[in-house]
């Protein structure tokens, strides 16, 4: 039965049926923003379509907030980084205009990989963050992992005789972001379940990586040759690399701030 609807309901009164109304429908931010958007619609003089779309955008609007927010959470980012704070003048090796098109995520739409590749301190970890962060954000499901934290999942899930789920949940992701490969040497046995990962992806999906070492020093961390350039190729074929160089990000940031 459906509740009748009363003409010449005092103010208090309909704020209270929109409060309602709002918690019933899942509207949480209509019902916030309401009063203040309904006094600058008055204010505006604004007419009754105009003032219902200000409402439904708000909370479209929030909504999409939320739903950015939940995937940059479940990215699993270990800190906050944004291009935004990332000092290209500490780093000239990196160029501004090739990572602001990287930030459009054409290439994770297109399913292609991503290395940067420099000694430590030079901003990897902030640029693989930041475009991970960035692919989130426009709507890609996206998952940030240490390559040995990897390697020690793939290693227990095939322990556990759960490999073939691990691996299908890691398919599933639009983008996967490895850091810090190349600091620790691999064993065949983990080479070769990361590389299962590396390949047995969806052809839609990317990866990237983050290395102090250079492709000719991957032999020391994949002491296989014929692996060690096939996970070569797959993280090259047709995608990005970017060298971000010797010279420590944070030792030039450091300077510049003694120097101001």
């Amino acid at each position: 039965m459906t509740t009748p609807r009363r003409r010449g309901m005092t103010e208090q009164a309909a704020q209270a049926s929109i409060d309602q109304a709002c918690r019933m429908l899942r509207l949480p931010t209509i019902r916030n923003q309401f009063p203040d958007l309904a006094e600058t619609a008055a204010r505006d003089q604004m007419s009754c379509l105009g003032f219902l779309a200000e409402l439904l955008m708000a909370e479209c609007d929030d909504r999409a907030r939320r739903r950015s927010e939940r995937r940059i959470k479940a990215a699993q980012f270990p800190r906050d980084k944004s291009l935004r704070a990332f000092d290209f003048d500490a780093n000239p090796n990196v160029d501004p205009a090739v990572i602001h098109t990287l930030a459009t995520c054409e290439w994770v739409d297109k399913g292609q990989p991503l290395c940067l590749i420099g000694d430590s301190g030079t901003g990897k970890s902030h640029l693989l963050i930041a475009l991970g962060t960035e692919a989130a954000m426009k709507g890609h499901r996206v998952r940030y992992t240490l390559a040995t934290k990897l390697v020690n999942e793939l290693v227990e899930a095939a322990d556990e005789k759960v490999l073939t789920k691990t691996i299908a949940r890691y398919g599933r992701l639009d983008l996967l972001c490895i850091d810090e490969l190349g600091y620790m040497e691999l064993d065949r046995h983990g080479a070769e379940l990361l590389f299962q990962v590396l390949t047995e992806r969806e052809e839609k999906n990317s990866v990237a990586v983050a290395s102090s070492e250079s492709f000719s020093g991957w032999t020391r961390t994949f002491t296989d040759p014929r692996l060690c350039a096939a996970i070569v190729d797959r993280l090259t074929f047709g995608g990005n690399i970017i060298e971000t160089g010797t010279d420590s990000y944070r030792l030039a940031q450091t300077r510049a701030r003694a120097e101001a």
